[in-house]
């Protein structure tokens, strides 16, 4: 039996890759702060003879070191995550996104001197780290284009993109067995919009009859994964001897307006609800910048891995609106 660490395990993304592991026979180990994750998101696997939860932080060098030991596999998961969470708190975002990669990495890189064992680590990184490039759809190989460090919005792709050089350097210097992922925007069950996600908040909303709140003219473009379809493309990628060492886009490549989604969220709801908009600066900070289109290129994933996605928009929405 493979034992694995799941940090983050009982966040959004990460309770649904817990159980996929579970499924499959592995005996997993999660830490969780519970600051964005919560108990309740594992009640599935909760009672699972291989599950093993530790409450507590992966900022934390002593517990770092109990939890890696004896596990194959390390899933990275555990970071500050959300727009609305960023832009009011820029230092727990830079902290809480870069020293537990250090520290993983770190441990990982002793194991590997004391005992001649390579465990495998998977960062969950993000495309918040292509900043404001311009390009219709982004490539893994692609220069990074943020905005100035006045502008707080920019300091989780900043820190995250530092995340990504700590573990490919530990790949080319140390032989660690690394593969990276960057999460386009990944939608499901248990994702809340209290921290920002946008599709959770318009479909609680419409179901309320409430308006829907579209920030700036909504015509930002933006692609939905369902979240079982990124845990499947995860699970290829660490499964795959030749991933090791690269970045891959994770997502979909269906692209949608924001307003388009509002209004596609309303018809399958069969809502009353209305649009309303809302300027950045009276949601956000006054300095807020975005980016207006978000699309991904998959060339390389879809090279690398022959899982491909169950789930379009108008499923995830129906499935969230159930």
């Amino acid at each position: 039996m493979k034992h694995v660490l799941v940090t983050g395990g009982a966040g959004f993304i990460g309770s649904h890759l817990t159980e996929s592991l579970l499924n499959d026979g592995y005996a997993v180990r999660v830490v969780d702060n519970e600051s964005t994750g919560r108990q309740e998101n594992l009640a599935k696997v909760w009672k699972h003879p291989h599950l093993e939860y530790i409450p507590g932080t992966v900022t934390d060098p002593d517990l770092v070191r109990d939890v890696v030991q004896g596990c194959q596999m390390v899933f990275h998961l555990a970071a500050s995550v959300g727009v609305a969470l960023v832009d009011r708190d820029p230092i727990e975002t830079v902290e809480q996104n870069i020293r537990p990669v250090a520290l993983l990495l770190e441990e990982l890189r002793q194991i590997r001197d004391r005992q001649g064992i390579r465990v495998r680590f998977f960062l969950a990184s993000s495309s918040e780290v292509y900043g404001k490039n311009p390009k219709d759809s982004w490539d893994e190989a692609d220069e990074l284009h943020f905005g100035p460090t006045t502008c707080m919005r920019w300091s989780y792709g900043m820190s995250k993109a530092i995340d990504e050089f700590l573990t490919l350097a530990h790949g080319r210097q140390y032989g660690l067995p690394v593969v990276i992922a960057r999460f386009f925007n990944v939608a499901g069950p248990r994702q809340t919009g209290v921290y920002g996600m946008v599709l959770p908040r318009f479909v609680q909303a419409a179901l309320a009859g409430q308006p829907l709140v579209v920030h700036d003219d909504g015509l930002q473009e933006r692609c939905f994964a369902h979240v079982s379809d990124v845990v499947a493309a995860v699970r290829a990628l660490m499964d795959s001897p030749q991933t090791i060492g690269s970045i891959f886009n994770v997502g979909t490549d269906e692209a949608v307006t924001i307003r388009q989604l509002a209004e596609r969220v309303i018809d399958r709801a069969d809502s009353v609800s209305r649009i309303t908009f809302q300027p950045y600066s009276d949601a956000y900070s006054a300095d807020f910048q975005d980016v207006r289109r978000r699309v991904p290129n998959l060339s390389k994933l879809r090279s690398a891995i022959a899982v491909r996605p169950k789930y379009r928009l108008n499923d995830i929405i129906d499935e969230l609106v159930q």
